[in-house]
């Protein structure tokens, strides 16, 4: 017997009920369990470097160094995924954002950084009123902006612009937000691996991170009916584009 339009959404909100405990179970597992085996390792790294270090060779010494490196880079995938996962769950509180006063206060934020540097920022007027979560919306920028300013960072004169993109036919009621740098931009056969979690388009070496920044923007943007997008060249930057619904 088919089921009614009732019965099927009974049974999706029981199925999201079901996975969002699941994920509530995973959070746990990461903050809990597997956070207190990680504890575990550094503390006895640093007993066996503070006891042994003057009779341990310099290889060993090394060797130490590795764990305990390894172990505290551990702790922050383990922070990125627990902040992945939270977003998935968390509450969205649905209102009218002002696109205007959130790019300035997220510009802001950036600036007043201890390691920020002198960047042409160049703001859009008129931009409209949105519809989404603010603290959310505030907090996707703010990943999309740090990244700009990051790989703007070996260029002499960075430049970053936000403003509106194209208007999307397509999409009724909808709006694109354009967060363009003058940065080392990526490869595009790597395209694939934006937006997903710890997949880095440049070593560590030339730029920190783990690779999660993008990753959490889309999270919010799609929890918010949205969609973000990127496109960039070698040597030639980076345009994010967020689509947002209108308020």
């Amino acid at each position: 017997m088919e089921k009614t339009p009732e019965q099927r959404i009974a049974q999706l909100e029981t199925e999201l009920a079901a996975q969002r405990a699941e994920m509530k179970d995973f959070t746990y597992t990461v903050s809990h369990d597997l956070r207190a085996s990680l504890r575990h390792i550094l503390s006895y790294a640093h007993l066996v470097q503070e006891d042994a270090g003057p009779q341990l060779s310099d290889e060993v010494q090394g060797f130490v160094a590795t764990i305990t490196d390894s172990a505290r880079h551990m702790g922050v995938l383990m922070d990125g995924l627990m902040e992945l996962s939270r977003l998935g769950t968390v509450e969205v509180n649905w209102g009218p954002v002002d696109l205007q006063q959130l790019v300035q206060e997220a510009v802001a934020t950036v600036q007043d950084k201890p390691s920020a540097r002198a960047i042409d920022w160049q703001i859009g007027t008129g931009l409209p009123i949105v519809q989404g979560d603010p603290a959310l919306l505030r907090q996707a920028l703010g990943h999309v902006l740090d990244n700009a300013v990051k790989f703007t960072q070996p260029v002499d004169l960075p430049r970053i612009s936000i403003d509106m993109g194209p208007e999307h036919g397509d999409k009724a009621n909808h709006v694109v937000l354009e967060i363009r740098d003058n940065g080392v931009g990526y490869n595009p056969a790597l395209q694939a691996k934006l937006f997903h979690a710890f997949q880095r388009l440049h070593s560590v070496k030339q730029f920190p991170g783990i690779g999660m920044g993008l990753a959490l923007t889309r999270k919010i943007i799609e929890r918010q009916g949205g969609t973000v997008n990127a496109q960039g060249v070698v040597d030639g930057g980076c345009v994010i584009a967020v689509l947002f619904s209108l308020s």
